[in-house]
């Protein structure tokens, strides 16, 4: 672990953690925003598909995550080593974090002020003070980390490695790494199940998902890919959510062109889903009646009715979409 002033975040996490709730933010729009890191731009739709504007960024926008009252959004400008803060009503850029290296993809720590970001040139996860702009701590990982998700209740941040072929397990309140968890290969992205226990995790060169039990940090099982007509190396799963109720799972399967409804208790798929070439991103509306879903060669957002599980249409966006953000909760 290279740590920074792990002094000064243990105190600023306490603090922020007793301190009152944030304000609630202006009502939601309902837009739909998307990154796409293939032409530097932010695409926002209606709910419906109808395009309203494309927003200039920065160079490679990846991911893309609300504040904790979502009236900012922040944006990982990969190419431009750094966060882009923007206003949500107005989708105006306010500030900048500088100095981020290569960010990717990022989690916002319960607190509501932290940010962990992977950073995919440089082997690590840093940690920076939202407020601030500064860089209060890193964490070494294995090559080209991704996917990060933190913890409900703060405890831990988990980040996966792509080359490496690991979860990283940082416990925030000791500030380390407190376990390196082999997996299977090039893991991606997490879900977490709704009681928490239940961490999963894409791999997708092995074109399955593994599960980690959270207490014990095992690997306890895994879910297997493969929709009819493709061969198991055309499946590559990268994205994942689980419904509120914890019953479903989405998983984007890549060059399959698919995504996977799972059961998330039998961990059976139930269902695949012909959406566009090779679907990356995914988010849910927030009555989870409406599937979006990034596809990264085609060059648009497939637009799925989560009750008959169909393709309402598909609309285009920018090159290459990465992220999916959604202003309607």
């Amino acid at each position: 672990m290279r740590q920074l002033r792990g002094g000064v975040l243990a105190a600023v996490l306490a603090a922020v953690l007793a301190a009152a709730p944030l304000a609630g933010a202006a009502a939601a729009s309902g837009l739909i925003l998307v990154t796409n890191e293939g032409d530097n731009s932010l695409t926002v739709l209606q709910p419906d598909g109808t395009k309203v504007e494309s927003i200039p960024t920065c160079a490679r926008p990846r991911g893309i995550r609300f504040s904790a009252d979502r009236a900012q959004f922040f944006v990982a400008c990969g190419d431009d080593n750094q966060i882009g803060i923007y206003d949500t009503a107005t989708r105006k850029l306010v500030r900048r974090i500088r100095g981020v290296e290569e960010p990717e993809t990022f989690a916002l720590h319960p607190d509501g002020r932290h940010l962990y970001v992977s950073n995919e040139e440089d082997a690590a996860a840093s940690v920076y003070d939202i407020e601030t702009g500064e860089l209060v701590a890193e964490f070494e990982t294995g090559e080209e980390p991704e996917g990060v998700l933190a913890t409900p209740d703060g405890r831990y941040v988990f980040v996966t490695s792509e080359a490496a072929n690991m979860v990283h397990v940082i416990d925030v309140a000791a500030q380390k790494v407190k376990a390196d968890l082999l997996v299977d290969t090039r893991p991606r992205r997490f879900a977490l199940s709704r009681d928490g226990r239940q961490l999963w995790v894409t791999c997708e060169l092995a074109g399955i998902a593994d599960i980690i039990d959270v207490e014990t940090l095992k690997l306890i099982g895994d879910v297997t890919f493969l929709p009819p007509g493709f061969r198991k190396d055309q499946v590559t799963p990268v994205d994942l959510l689980i419904t509120r109720d914890g019953t479903t799972a989405y998983v984007a399967l890549g060059r399959a062109n698919h995504v996977a409804v799972v059961d998330v208790a039998t961990r059976k798929v139930r269902q695949y889903v012909l959406v566009g070439s090779r679907p990356w991103g995914l988010a849910l509306s927030g009555d989870e009646k409406t599937l979006y879903v990034a596809n990264g060669l085609s060059d648009d957002l497939s637009i799925v009715d989560t009750d008959s599980l169909k393709v309402r249409r598909s609309v285009p966006v920018g090159r290459t979409p990465y992220g999916i953000l959604i202003d309607d909760r």
